[in-house]
């Protein structure tokens, strides 16, 4: 037996019991005439002690060498309060080396400096760290979470195909070429969407699966290539019932991992949180909203203002309380905003009564009183505003609001704070592509009132799509879909898919419609990124066991590699070097 408890097991009821433990050298502290051992696994860390009988015994033992020992428990005449085991020790009186280790390159310890490059490139030695071993474990909690909250309210997990068919209308596909079928490919599924679909036509009634998703598409530090998503589909269903569903799996999630039962869960039109917020996914961890102030300059005669207005842009204003900013800080924002394509930022702070800053002498005092009433400023607060085209300013300003909340302390970071963002457009224009494409995805079905408008003002037709979101993160998205296939049609023709098109990507999947197809809706929950939120990270890879760097690289594996001329021949391919 190499083990009979584990190294975060014993405690000082256990005094006086013989027992074989198994683990890790974590820290070896000679005192002479005796020497102390902490022997580490997954669940804790127990110290061996070898009096000086048997202190020879480990003479040659080194850190991360994996050794069984066997001894008896006694209690410590000082205890360790840093240690679930702190209050005993094992006295050891037989130590075998079950493998050496060489010197890590890293420390292993909850507290290292190894970079990323290093933490990545021996991953295994990293997973050994708390930090990161208790993020897989917690991983594993909420996966089994969903699992039994979704069989209780029978829903049958079901697997799809991860060798499907390319379907392009979204990310890039990673390809798999066919050894029997020379010249075609497979493709990694970027979700399962048809498929699940296609399981509600084949009557399963309440789907969900823990599936792995693959997307070719340029990664930050909330995205991976590779990535896992809790798929959820469910049949004679609308919006409110797959949103209860969804509600009901968070609840239970926050209950057990953070003790939380009273989540609530706002209800946000899209329209209302672009004006509000500038962003599609707010964190509503804080207030300070956004605020539209264009009618207050109906007569200004400052150009700027005056021409914005004249060319159908908005004027908009964020109020930060009680912050102080130097010009130098000022600076540094406005260089911000412009990475969001604004083209300047203007402000003006109130101190005594009395204005300042970059507005001061710009505007009158009439219309800086309008804007004090307005924002309801007082002493020391400070008004960011930005002139230009409405969705440049939303989106600017927007994202000015979410950094100042985090540099400024003004996010309660221990709070969860969750909404419905409902009724996205049904279309976005890419200036790319030169046409409007589906905002979600083509099989996304829209608002009934807006039927009339799939053709002929796409850019004001919106959709039942909806994502939850969660203290700024996007944690699912998922929509009614199109059961319809007429309506299916419809969609296609708009988003300028011909019906040949649409026969050779969809065909198969579109067929099933002509059998009988029940109305459904559904969602894909982002487990790495809910994962990323609960354990208070920021990074995806700390999230994930063996992760990419942020140019898709496993610098563990060295993955992707080179292959052998013979596979490529075996598969009919000829590698030509990109321009």
């Amino acid at each position: 037996m190499l083990r009979t408890h584990t190294l975060g097991e014993l405690r000082k009821e256990d005094a006086g019991k013989s027992v074989t433990l198994s683990g890790w050298v974590a820290k070896r502290r000679n005192l002479g005439s005796i020497v102390f051992i902490d022997l580490r696994d997954r669940y804790g860390i127990t110290q061996i002690t070898f009096d000086e009988a048997h202190s020879d015994l480990v003479k040659d033992i080194r850190n991360e060498y994996v050794i069984t020992v066997k001894g008896t428990v006694a209690v410590k005449e000082v205890p360790n309060n840093k240690l679930a085991t702190g209050e005993i020790e094992v006295l050891a009186t037989e130590v075998e080396v079950l493998s050496t280790a060489k010197t890590t390159p890293m420390i292993i310890a909850d507290e290292t400096d190894a970079l990323e490059d290093i933490r990545l490139k021996y991953r295994y030695l990293d997973i050994r760290r708390n930090p990161i071993k208790e993020k897989l474990i917690l991983r594993d909690k909420v996966t089994r979470i969903v699992r039994e909250t979704l069989h209780n309210k029978e829903f049958v997990e079901v697997e799809t195909p991860i060798l499907s068919k390319s379907t392009p209308e979204g990310a890039r596909d990673y390809l798999v070429p066919s050894r029997l079928y020379n010249g075609r490919f497979y493709a990694l599924p970027q979700s399962p969407q048809i498929y699940k679909q296609l399981l509600m036509i084949g009557g399963m009634d309440r789907y969900f699966q823990v599936a792995r998703c693959f997307r070719d598409e340029d990664l930050r530090a909330d995205r991976q290539p590779e990535f896992t998503q809790i798929d959820i589909e469910m049949s004679f269903a609308e919006e409110e019932d797959i949103q209860a569903v969804v509600e009901e799996v968070m609840t239970n999630i926050f209950k057990e991992v953070k003790g939380i039962d009273n989540l609530e869960f706002r209800r946000i039109k899209y329209v209302d949180a672009m004006e509000y917020y500038g962003s599609d996914k707010p964190d509503l961890r804080f207030d300070n909203k956004l605020n539209t102030i264009t009618d207050l300059f109906a007569n200004t005669e400052f150009k700027i203002f005056k021409d914005v207005i004249a060319n159908g842009g908005i004027i908009k204003a964020l109020v930060i309380n009680g912050h102080s900013f130097s010009r130098k800080d000022i600076d540094k924002l406005t260089e911000f905003v412009k990475v969001y394509k604004a083209k300047a930022l203007a402000y003006l702070k109130l101190d005594n009564g009395a204005f300042a800053g970059s507005l001061n002498n710009a505007l009158t005092d009439e219309e800086k009183n309008s804007i004090k009433e307005r924002l309801n400023m007082n002493d020391g607060d400070i008004v960011f505003m930005i002139a230009d085209d409405k969705k440049i300013a939303d989106v600017a300003l927007g994202a000015l609001r979410t950094k100042l909340g985090n540099e400024l302390g003004l996010i309660n970071k221990d709070s969860f704070a969750f909404a419905w963002i409902t009724e996205f457009p049904m279309y976005e224009y890419s200036e790319e592509e030169g046409r409007f494409m589906a905002a979600h995805h083509p099989f996304t079905s829209p608002r009934k009132e807006d039927m009339d408008k799939l053709m002929t003002d796409k850019a004001n037709c919106y959709s039942r799509a909806y994502d939850l979101v969660l203290n700024g993160y996007e944690l699912l998205s998922g929509s009614v879909r199109i059961h319809n296939k007429d309506l299916q049609a419809k969609v296609f023709e708009a988003l300028e898919i011909t019906p040949e098109k649409a026969k050779e990507r969809f065909g198969f999947f579109l067929e099933a419609f002509e059998y009988g197809a029940p109305p459904h809706c559904g969602v894909g929950i982002g487990l790495e990124r809910l994962i990323m939120i609960l354990s208070n990270t920021d990074n995806i890879k700390d999230v994930v066991a063996f992760p990419k760097t942020a140019s898709a690289m496993c610098l563990m594996s060295d993955a992707p590699s080179n292959v052998d001329a013979d596979q490529l021949d075996f598969l009919g391919l000829d590698i030509r070097k990109k321009d």
